[in-house]
This record gives C-alpha cells, sequence and structure tokens, in this order.
C-alpha cells in the first residue's frame, strides 16, 4: 500500500489577530444565523477564515456571488503574502469545553486512498455519504485555489504510537500559534512537527495485517476512518477525480489537489469525546410521535423535545441501532408530510430551536471505541451519527493548503 499520509506545504498567515483569524466549521449553527452574524461583527475588517468559507447557513442565499468573494478573498490573501509555508505536520493541542485536552495531528492524506463505500481501502468513510449533498459543495470547491480543512480523521491507536510520543516532546518544537478561540471555543497551540517521515512510518505501521486482525477479525486494510467533515472528504474526492482525467500520469503524481489538509486524532485520546447529534424536525408536529411511537420498539429510551414538553419513546437498547431506527424514520416519511429537518449539537441549542418551532429528537451517544470495528463488520453509520464534541468543541479553520498548481 502506499503511503495514506504525506508531507504537506502548509500555509499559515502572518501577522494576523489569531482569534479573528480562526473560524468555527462551516457546517455548525447551521439554524442559528445569528452566531454567524455575531462572529461576522466580530472579525470586521480583519483577515479571517470567514472570509474563505461558505457558512453552510447561506447554502440558500445568493450562493454565486459569495463563492466569487471567497475564490476573490483567496487570491488576495495569496497575492498579498499574507501566508508563511510550514513544510511538515502541525501538532495541535486543543482545550476543550471540560477543560480536557485534545491532541491533533494536521497532515495531508492521498484521495486515492480513500474511498467513501463499503471497500478495502486505507481512509474509510463512517457514516452514509448523500450524493445529492455533493454538487453544491462540488461547486464552491472547483474555482477555489486553497482549502481550508474541518475534516477529523480517527486512527486506531490504542497502544499510542503516533500522536502521544509527539506531544511529550512539544516544548522542543517550534511554536506556530498559542491563542483563545472566538465564540466559546477554548483555546488551541500548534507546533511544527519537523520529522514527518517517521511519523508516517508509524502511521502506515497501524495497517500492518497481523494487527489488523486482533482488531477486527479481518484484514480491513482501514488505517484511517473519517470522523467528521465526511462530505467535505467527499467533494475532495469528486473535485480530485473529475481534474484528474484531465491530466497526465506524471501530473496526476504530485498535484495538489489529490492530497487533502486533515486532522488526525487518536480514538483513544482523552480529550475525544463523541456527542450526539439530535434531530429537529422544523416544522413537525404530533405526528412526529406518533410516527416514531409506532416505527421503534426496544428497551431503550428516546426523548422527544416538542412545545408541550418531553415525551418518552420506546428504542433500541443500542445506540447503533436507534440511530439507525430513527433516520430511516425521518427520510421514509420527511417526504410524505413535507418536513423540514436540521441537525443540531448539544440539548440547549436543540431546546433553543424547538421552542421557536418543531419537534426535537434526542439522540443516543455512540461509543467511540466501537466505532472502526462497526465500520469494519456492519458497515457505514447513517449521516449524523456523532460528533466530535459539542458544536463549540468543533474544529477551527487556521491552517491551508493550495490545491492548483
Amino acid at each position: 500500500m502506499n503511503n495514506v499520509v504525506i508531507k504537506p506545504e502548509i500555509l499559515l498567515p502572518k501577522n494576523v489577530d489569531w482569534e479573528k483569524w480562526a473560524v468555527i466549521a462551516c457546517d455548525q449553527f447551521t439554524s442559528q444565523p445569528d452566531y454567524w452574524e455575531k462572529l461576522a461583527l466580530f472579525v470586521g475588517d480583519s483577515p479571517s477564515t470567514l472570509k474563505i468559507i461558505f457558512p453552510e447557513v447561506y447554502l440558500e442565499k445568493g450562493m454565486e456571488e459569495r463563492v466569487q468573494n471567497i475564490n476573490e478573498t483567496m487570491k488576495s490573501y495569496l497575492s498579498d503574502g499574507l501566508f508563511e509555508k510550514v513544510n511538515g505536520f502541525v501538532l495541535t493541542e486543543r482545550t476543550v469545553a471540560n477543560g480536557a485536552k485534545r491532541k491533533g495531528l494536521i497532515v495531508a492524506v492521498d484521495l486515492e486512498q480513500y474511498d467513501y463505500h463499503r471497500v478495502r481501502a486505507g481512509i474509510r468513510a463512517t457514516e452514509d455519504t448523500i450524493e445529492s449533498r455533493l454538487p453544491v459543495r462540488m461547486e464552491i470547491r472547483k474555482d477555489a485555489p486553497l482549502e481550508l480543512p474541518h475534516i477529523i480523521l480517527l486512527i486506531d491507536d490504542v497502544e499510542k504510537t503516533v500522536i502521544e510520543p509527539l506531544y511529550e516532546k512539544r516544548e522542543k518544537m517550534r511554536k506556530l500559534y498559542d491563542f483563545d478561540l472566538n465564540m466559546n471555543g477554548g483555546h488551541i497551540v500548534g507546533y511544527e512537527v519537523k520529522d514527518a517521515e517517521n511519523v508516517i512510518e508509524k502511521i502506515n505501521a497501524l495497517g500492518d495485517k497481523d494487527l489488523q486482525v486482533k482488531k477486527y477479525g479481518t484484514d480491513a486494510g482501514i488505517i484511517l476512518a473519517v470522523g467528521d467533515g465526511n462530505h467535505s472528504m467527499a467533494t475532495a474526492k469528486k473535485h480530485w477525480d473529475n481534474l484528474k482525467t484531465t491530466l497526465s500520469e506524471a501530473e496526476r503524481e504530485n498535484h495538489p489537489a489529490r492530497y487533502a489538509l486533515a486532522e488526525i486524532l487518536n480514538i483513544y485520546d482523552e480529550g475525544l469525546i463523541f456527542e450526539p447529534i439530535h434531530r429537529v424536525i422544523l416544522n413537525g408536529g404530533k405526528e412526529v410521535a406518533d410516527i416514531l411511537k409506532k416505527e421503534l420498539k426496544g428497551d431503550g429510551v428516546l426523548t422527544l423535545l416538542t412545545e408541550e414538553g418531553e415525551i418518552s419513546l420506546p428504542c433500541p437498547a443500542k445506540s447503533s441501532e436507534t440511530i439507525t431506527a430513527v433516520q430511516g424514520v425521518i427520510e421514509k416519511y420527511s417526504s410524505v408530510y413535507g418536513w423540514e429537518v436540521d441537525y443540531v449539537h448539544g440539548k440547549e441549542h436543540l431546546a433553543s430551536v424547538t421552542a421557536e418551532k418543531g419537534v426535537g429528537i434526542l439522540m443516543p451517544c455512540f461509543a467511540k471505541s466501537e466505532l472502526i470495528n462497526y465500520v469494519v463488520n456492519c458497515g457505514n453509520l447513517p449521516k449524523k451519527a456523532f460528533s466530535i464534541g459539542t458544536a463549540e468543541n468543533k474544529k477551527y479553520y487556521i491552517e491551508a493548503k493550495r490545491i492548483v498548481k
């Protein structure tokens, strides 16, 4: 197998207000435009990733003009010399809401090693990819000179051989940034990792046949699993598959669009917390509870938030079965009742949205230690099956990478 990870040329801004530069992943707070309006006021005229990403809350509003502005701003940042190059990996220490330290590694991954179908591949999706969600994202990406990642990839590294040894040596590394994240995002520190080749070797070792059989009962060939940003990863793959048809074999080998920037986390990191992603039926009524009560069975309890208060319904005891069943009900009946569905992080956010309209569904949490084994032996989870932390603890855009020559 070829390397799933390569040493990227990472771009970091120079002489910026870091707190205004870094902003939350574009797929957060999609039912709360006030979050993005407040963020825009805070950023003001300062250089910011807010100006070179597309918050999904605005997908239905003036998309063509917004995409054009994003591309022009990216080109301006490049031509104005805003960035410096980091030729290596970036080790991150993210302090999340509960005070825990979440340790990550910013790398580039080979999209030729990734597949979002249930096939043997070095990099695998963990949830179903909804093809209809890709065209709009590809439109945003197709003419962009840069990418900024909110993709998080997971390694099943129980022995802690990859990230943790780097973290122990962080004080000897060059510190790249150290600042508070805006909008209650916690704190983040970044360090330059120069010994990329040694790290790549350790990551590849996770694909050892005997180790795979010990973990999963089969040589699954999986080294990385997409923990967050499934559709961003799929978009990058689709974009590359389209682009490479126009390139020679030699050009394909090192074209920057072949490699996607992502953050790797160890699934056994104490600061990595899986949170449920709740559902809200924005225009749902009493029929939501009636249908779920008819369709779901089991010894578990599913809670709905309604204008009248909380409703408890039976559901499967296993979280994976409940997540799959609830999503199946939503997809089965949405067209029948004209439901508008959104996905919300955190019970407080769900209660806030539900108080204004609709019915909220409090989803169970998927155990992180079961994830990769489940993907290998059972298949992908339905979309929005789990979240890495609450909305405020999602990945912030900081690093960038060229995707054009």
